[in-house]
Formats: structure tokens, sequence, C-alpha cells
């Protein structure tokens, strides 16, 4: 075991070694962190549904009908009213023929793209995308060709040069750690152009885009171009699990090949419950959505008239670009015991030499904390030497 601790000493002498910190109360605004009230942009708690009334009533009246489990993987008995009246809900809510219900992110996205792609088969994938992404990719036993960050020109050419019996575009439509966009007009074009699928996953961008919060690319009206779309319910949707949605062939196909579908037991219906009370509010209240952005936008100029380099705002993740690992922890560091938690991401999160701050504000943020977030980063940030 000696390996293992030296393997520890290791990242902690390169400013990468990640802990635990122990949140105490519902996710919100404000949590208790240790026993210390304090400002939160450290969630994807986008909406602050997580700890809502409504969607907590949901949950306790889903626990009471269903009870604590599911209790099996759905092709046993696991597959309940619940999950059938959620799956009906999605698609409805997303206008697409079917949905299926996995366990996490991780799960749907592993599980839908083994189940689709083959030795035989060739996936496209963005550089930046997500590590459930990448690691789906990796599993499925198909070629995979990376793609340069958003480049379409370097995406045309590997398809032009990569024959194979199906052919896989994979991206985020928001990328978790940049916090920018994918071009999905010019993407699915090309997928058209080269009989190519577009596999899409829209874990921060549902609930946040679109009328009715039904992602981006519902937002640039291409939903029916974009023939597979994961969604998360434990972001925006303040629960837990993950969704793929589009035809009733592809979802049967899951059904039937997606092994961490599979060989998983079924979401619990409190968990169920609670997604579909908050697709409900998302649905009908767009304000939130309105406040949310509001609260990004707000955010993003302060940081930027204090001199702080940023990403782009294209979505409402804001990363503030620090560069090495120790620069970003001290920063983290210092508004942290100023009372506001704003994470320091780092290698291999990020490509080395980006370290950053990742700030998620959310709906039930008010001006006044949105300003003593900004007050407190740029403090920190020039007492760090930025």
């Amino acid at each position: 075991m000696r390996a293992l601790a030296e393997d520890l000493c290791d990242l902690d002498a390169r400013d990468l070694l990640r802990v635990r910190r122990t949140v105490g109360s519902p996710q919100g605004a404000e949590v208790e962190l240790e026993g210390r009230r304090i400002l939160c942009f450290a969630s994807n708690n986008y909406l602050g549904l997580a700890a809502d009334p409504a969607v907590v009533a949901a949950s306790r009246d889903a626990l009471d009908a269903g009870g604590a489990s599911a209790a099996a993987s759905p092709l046993i008995s696991g597959h309940m009213d619940a999950h059938e009246a959620l799956e009906r809900e999605i698609a409805q809510w997303l206008d697409c023929e079917a949905a299926l219900v996995f366990g996490s992110g991780y799960h749907a996205n592993i599980g839908m793209i083994g189940a689709l792609a083959d030795r035989d088969d060739a996936i496209f994938s963005d550089a930046l995308n997500h590590a459930s992404l990448i690691d789906g990719c990796r599993l499925s036993r198909a070629t995979v060709r990376i793609y340069a960050h958003g480049a379409l020109d370097d995406l045309e050419e590997k398809l032009h040069a990569t024959p194979a019996r199906r052919r896989i575009i994979v991206t985020d439509s928001v990328f978790s750690m940049d916090g920018d966009t994918a071009p999905l007009a010019d993407l699915a074009e090309i997928a058209a152009r080269h009989d190519a699928w577009l596999l899409l996953d829209e874990a921060h961008a549902m609930g946040v885009f679109g009328e009715e919060g039904a992602g981006l690319a519902a937002a640039c009206g291409l939903g029916s171009r974009v023939p597979i779309r994961m969604g998360t319910l434990g972001k925006a949707l303040g629960s837990y699990g993950a969704f793929v949605a589009g035809s009733r062939a592809l979802i049967e196909l899951l059904v039937n090949r997606a092994r961490s579908y599979v060989f998983s037991t079924a979401l619990p219906p409190a968990v169920i419950g609670a997604a579909q009370a908050a697709i409900r509010i998302l649905r009908d209240e767009p304000q939130r959505r309105a406040r949310l952005w509001a609260n990004t936008r707000r955010l993003h100029a302060g940081l930027e008239a204090a001199g702080l380099r940023l990403g782009p705002l294209q979505s409402t993740i804001v990363p503030v670009l620090l560069g090495e690992p120790a620069t970003a922890l001290g920063v983290a560091r210092r508004a942290l015991r100023e009372g506001v938690w704003a994470p320091a991401i780092r290698p291999p999160t990020v490509p080395p030499g980006t370290a950053r701050l990742r700030l998620t504000p959310i709906a039930t943020h008010d001006e006044d904390q949105i300003d003593r977030a900004v007050d407190v980063i740029a403090r920190a940030a020039r007492e760090e030497g930025v």
C-alpha cells in the first residue's frame, strides 16, 4: 500500500490533490459548509430547485406511494409506474417519441454510446467533451477520432477520411468547464451531409435554455435534427439521474443493449417524483430562467470590470481563468475564508495551464449576494497576485 501513499503525495506536491467538503444543509444560494454559513457558487442547482418546497413535497409523496427503492433492475421488476410516467413526461416535454431514465448522466453516456457503436463504427468526439462521453467512446470499441474543440473543418476532414459502417458525432451542448456552447446548427448540417448521427449531451443546458427549458437544441429549433439527446435530472432539475430522448426505436434498443441500464437498480420513486415536479415547475415558471440569466450577466460583468480573465458569456457557467493550480487554489481558499465558495478546477479536469475558478450562480441568488461574490473573488485574486 506504500505506492498508494506515494501517489497521494505526488498529487499533493503538484497542487492536484482533491478533498471532499461536507455540506450540512440543503443545497441553495447559501449552504452550511463544515459549520459555517457561506454563499455557494459551486453547485449545478441552476434554478434553485434542489430544496424547493414543491419539489421536496413531490419527492415525499412519491416515497410514501412507491417506497424507498425500486429494488431491482428495470428489466426484472424495477420499472415502476413512476418511471413510466416520468419517461412519458420527458418525451412530451422534448417533443420526441420516447425517453429512457438512467441512474446518472455517467450511466446514460457510457450506456448509450456502448449500445450504439461497436468495432465496425467510428465516433467523432469534441476534444473538450465531458469525461463520461470520453469514457463511453473508449468503452464502445469503436474507432474514436478526436476533433479540435468546436473546429468544424477538422471534424469534416476526419469524417471524410474515416470510412465506417456507422458514424456518430458526439458533443456536449454546453461545455461544463469553459461554459461555451457547441455550434449545433453547423454540426447538424455536417451530420446530415455525411450521413452521421449527432449525439448531444445536454446536461448543462436542460432547464437553462429554451422557452420551456428544453435545452440548447430546442432553443436553436434543432430538436428534430438531433436524433439522440441526453439530459440530467440532477442539475437544473434539482433531483438525480438522467435520461436519453429520441425515437422509439432508439429507446427500445437502449433497453436491450445499454449495459448501465440493464444491470443497474432503477432510480428510487422519491427521486422520480422530485424530477417530475421540477419539469412542471421549469415549464410553468420561465421567470426562474430569467433570474438565472440576469444573475449570470451581473456576475460576469462584475468580474470582468474587476479585471479578471473570464470565459465567454454563452451559458450560466462563469469560469475565472487563473493558469496554474497553485494560483487557483490560493484564490479559492481566500474566497472561502471570506464566505464565498468558488471551487478551484485543476488538471486533469481542465488542460494544463488553464486552472480556474468555476462559478455557477443560481436563480435564487439575489443581487447583493452576486455583488458580494464579485468583491470577495476580486480581492482574493489581487491578494494572490493575479
